[in-house]
């Protein structure tokens, strides 16, 4: 565990909302220890107990990770704060050094989701139905899933014919985990449609979006899908694989920043793809769909399997 000194200032910033993100994150870029992990403490805090200022939070440390101007933002506003629960949890994996696939990671890291107050879930959909195109997407109701025989129709090099080479290739199932076994559908609306067309849309996100498979491309989609509809799941991955770097390899810091916001911003830029009918698109070319989406591919600062190329050089 992190030092006492280290953990409590974390927290309180946490619970408080002191400190104005586009200056630690000007900071952070060079290489500020302290201001990396209050820039991380801001983060868990729009993650874990204030989503509706994940907006101003990111738009305010994006501009300053890429040495732009920006109002400052204020962070010390909403009525939640941090489940007690959350912290012991918390550190306990910073502390983890053991190796894990992605699915037990993303096991883990929802874990943590589950230690906010109890308010909590009603403020994650009210921030998410701020931003715009989600309140159209969510009034589609539930999302019917998507299936192999409709894509297996689609012509060669069509979008549809893209995903499902893209499925099968890498032996994925159709939606990242099963809907119906984590019981998506008793959660409160909006967040039972968000949560399942993410898992339905994530992967063919991926696709157009041009994020590739990797690790790296990972964390950009995350910021991308955070910045896109407020995907609390993001905010709270984001905000964990942040803090580990910043605590325990802050030399890798600054890149997993530089993927963190350049993500974001890319989101931001992109028109919502939420609601987009992708059975009405899996016949056209994949590049036709991105020019009449308004989708640009992801400008990836470094290449994309950055992070596997290291681990087979034994340097991650």
């Amino acid at each position: 565990m992190p030092d006492a000194d280290l953990t409590a200032r974390f927290e309180a910033i946490c619970a408080s909302g002191a400190g104005e993100p586009w200056a630690l994150a000007r900071a952070a870029r060079q290489g500020e220890a302290q201001a990396m992990a209050d820039l991380c403490a801001l983060l868990t805090r729009v993650g874990f107990v204030e989503p509706a200022l994940i907006p101003a939070a990111y738009d305010a440390a994006a501009a300053g990770w890429f040495g732009e101007a920006s109002a400052p933002a204020d962070l010390t506003g909403g009525t939640g704060s941090p489940h007690p629960g959350l912290w012991p949890p918390f550190w306990e994996f910073i502390d983890d050094v053991s190796k894990m696939d992605a699915g037990a990671f993303t096991l883990r890291v929802a874990g943590l989701g589950v230690h906010v107050d109890a308010q909590f879930s009603e403020r994650a959909g009210q921030a998410s139905l701020s931003l715009p195109g989600v309140p159209a997407a969510v009034a589609q109701g539930w999302p019917e899933r998507f299936s192999m025989q409709e894509l297996a129709a689609c012509p060669d090099g069509s979008l549809g014919d893209q995903f499902r080479r893209q499925i099968t290739e890498n032996d994925f199932d159709l939606e990242v985990l099963d809907r119906d076994s984590l019981g998506l559908r008793d959660l409160p609306p909006p967040l039972d449609y968000l949560n399942a067309r993410a898992l339905q849309c994530h992967d063919l996100w991926h696709l157009v979006g041009g994020y590739h498979l990797t690790a790296l491309h990972e964390t950009a989609i995350s910021a991308f899908q955070l910045a896109q509809f407020g995907h609390n799941y993001s905010a709270q991955f984001l905000a964990f694989v942040a803090t580990k770097a910043a605590l325990r390899r802050p030399e890798g810091a600054p890149l997993l920043f530089e993927i963190i916001f350049s993500g974001w911003r890319h989101g931001r830029q992109t028109p919502c793809l939420l609601g987009v009918d992708w059975r009405g698109l899996w016949h056209a070319p994949a590049e036709d769909v991105r020019q009449r989406l308004g989708v640009s591919p992801y400008p990836s600062p470094f290449p994309p399997d950055l992070v596997e190329q290291l681990e087979r050089a034994g340097m991650a």
